[in-house]
């Protein structure tokens, strides 16, 4: 999908396959030479690596600047350490295309489709249900850089329905399916459901079909805005890979 998605637009895409048995020394010379092409603006490491690999040494190896799934520590740390108040440089978070550095994709899209679904973020209260590094922890700071009070709710939260009961947005990333049900959300609510998860479909060809974390069908009549899946936040990873890839092809060109 990510390779048709770069055709549609003209994105130049290539990759790599190694069997199973690849060392990592391989796969790090790899990056490094990937790194020094300066005709290469991305570098995308698919996961899950075999288990021999380590794979934060990996996807740590990819230059931060070509980082564009926004995964490198250095990314992270830029996310985390950005400046949003005072300082030479004030940061437009309404518009993630200019931030300066690679967005983690899937909290990206979040944001994205809750601005282009015209909801407004600033003052409301924000609930993330998981606090994974690839969605959870980067999706609270990007909504608190847009002034929503943020809770976290984990497997450790007590009493996380009541909680998540007090959200007008909800980001459920868990990866628990059907956990969030229709007397989980407050009346009006706006929900984006990262979760993908397999259930099993005997009436199916293929056995599953895939539901996300919130019980759509139970939910949809109480938010005013609900995202599906598949077909919802998806799309919108994939979205902003090729973002990231056009916004580092534009810093190379001084654009």
């Amino acid at each position: 999908m990510k390779k048709k998605a770069c055709k549609e637009v003209g994105i130049d895409s290539f990759g790599f396959d190694y069997p199973e048995d690849v060392t990592q020394e391989e796969l790090l010379a790899k990056v490094a030479e990937l790194n020094a092409d300066p005709k290469v603006h991305g570098i995308l490491v698919q996961l899950p690596l075999p288990s021999h690999i380590v794979e934060n040494a990996v996807t740590s190896a990819v230059h931060p600047d070509k980082d564009v799934d926004g995964l490198h520590p250095v990314n992270c740390a830029k996310l985390v350490t950005a400046q949003t108040h005072g300082g030479s440089v004030k940061m437009n978070w309404k518009e993630l295309s200019s931030i300066p550095f690679h967005i983690a994709c899937t909290p990206q899209g979040c944001i994205e489709l809750l601005d282009r679904s015209g909801v407004d973020i600033e003052g409301k209260r924000a609930v993330i249900i998981g606090r994974s590094n690839l969605v959870g922890m980067p999706v609270s700071l990007l909504l608190n850089h847009r002034n929503a009070t943020i809770t976290i709710v984990h497997s450790r939260t007590a009493d996380a329905k009541s909680v998540v009961q007090e959200a007008d947005i909800v980001v459920a990333a868990v990866g628990r399916a059907h956990m969030v049900k229709a007397d989980w959300l407050k009346e009006g609510a706006v929900v984006i459901d990262v979760g993908i998860n397999s259930v099993d479909a005997p009436d199916t060809k293929k056995g599953y079909r895939l539901v996300g974390d919130v019980d759509f069908k139970e939910c949809e009549g109480k938010c005013s805005k609900i995202t599906p899946v598949p077909g919802g936040v998806g799309p919108m990873t994939i979205a902003m890979l090729l973002r990231n890839t056009v916004n580092s092809a534009k810093r190379v060109a001084g654009i």
